[in-house]
């Protein structure tokens, strides 16, 4: 396993504790969606049913492969143990990485705006430094959008134990100055 993901998913262990208690719990998921839908209000509703259908996956993926006593808590060892084993989570991050790259596609054409990608992932608590990186990473075009399955698929990465280098290792960077 890379170091490059070990720091990915430290990261998004904090920021998905919503509620900063130490423990995931499905609490932290409903809160975290809806701050992501807050930040796209323009969202059709569709596209933010999809977004937290993918969020409230990923809960129930940790919690039936982790949470063994059921006490609906998820501490960060339990977390890494299945975020960061492909063949136990990948199902659930496609649907996240679908879900929430595509919600900020508000016009269809298959694109997000700097301004959109920006309020979403802080939403999620990102930097905001390192989201000026990663968008800077797709190499955006002349209207200043980047790709929906290009976000999809580093979000993905985001989650490989076997990347290392990408574009996804932006975000869990020491913010620049």
């Amino acid at each position: 396993m890379r170091n490059e993901a070990i720091n990915r998913v430290q990261l998004v262990f904090t920021l998905f504790d919503a509620d900063g208690n130490g423990v995931l719990e499905s609490d932290d998921f409903a809160l975290m969606s809806n701050r992501v839908a807050a930040a796209v209000p323009e969202a059709d509703e569709a596209r933010k049913q999809a977004m937290r259908a993918g969020f409230t996956r990923y809960w129930n993926t940790l919690a039936g492969e982790l949470d063994t006593d059921r006490d609906g808590r998820i501490t960060y060892d339990e977390f890494q143990a299945c975020v960061l084993s492909p063949e136990r989570f990948g199902g659930a991050i496609d649907e996240f990485a679908a879900g929430f790259a595509r919600l900020g596609d508000l016009d269809g054409s298959g694109t997000v705006t700097r301004p959109v990608f920006i309020g979403m992932l802080r939403g999620v608590g990102f930097d905001l430094p390192n989201i000026h990186a990663l968008f800077d990473a797709f190499e955006p075009d002349e209207d200043d959008r980047v790709r929906v399955d290009v976000w999809e698929a580093e979000i993905k990465n985001f989650y490989a134990p076997d990347k290392g280098g990408v574009p996804a290792d932006l975000l869990a960077a020491s913010p620049a100055a």
